[in-house]
């Protein structure tokens, strides 16, 4: 049996995933908008906390080792676990809104500007 990767899976098939997931522990009834971005705040507050005192060498050595991207991959996926409930309960084509925002980014950080600079739209 293959196990499904990025390369084969799509945004519509994870939000059924997580609708399936949800419903059969009829857990609408606490998925409204605040409480669903609280949790992806939360989640990711959490995947934060793994990263929480450490220096970029100590960080760089951790992300090599199989038990701490372990952690990391599952905080990585209750955000996402969020997010998709937000966007599939709430009518958001994740797809579409990404790419629209990435080209409002584009715009706010064009290349010769923002190359190499990690200074805000603002101050460029």
């Amino acid at each position: 049996m293959m196990i499904p990767t990025d390369e084969h899976m799509n945004v519509q098939s994870l939000k059924e995933i997580v609708r399936k997931f949800s419903q059969e522990r009829d857990w609408d009834k606490f998925h409204n908008p605040k409480d669903l971005a609280i949790g992806v705040v939360t989640e990711g507050s959490e995947l934060l906390e793994l990263f929480r005192f450490k220096g970029e060498e100590e960080i760089g050595q951790l992300m090599k080792q199989e038990e701490f991207r372990k952690k990391v991959g599952e905080e990585i996926s209750d955000v996402l676990y969020f997010l998709l409930r937000f966007a599939d309960l709430y009518g958001f084509d994740i797809s579409m809104e990404f790419l629209e925002k990435m080209k409002k980014n584009a715009m706010k950080y064009p290349v010769e500007k923002s190359k190499g600079n990690n200074k805000k739209y603002d101050e460029l």
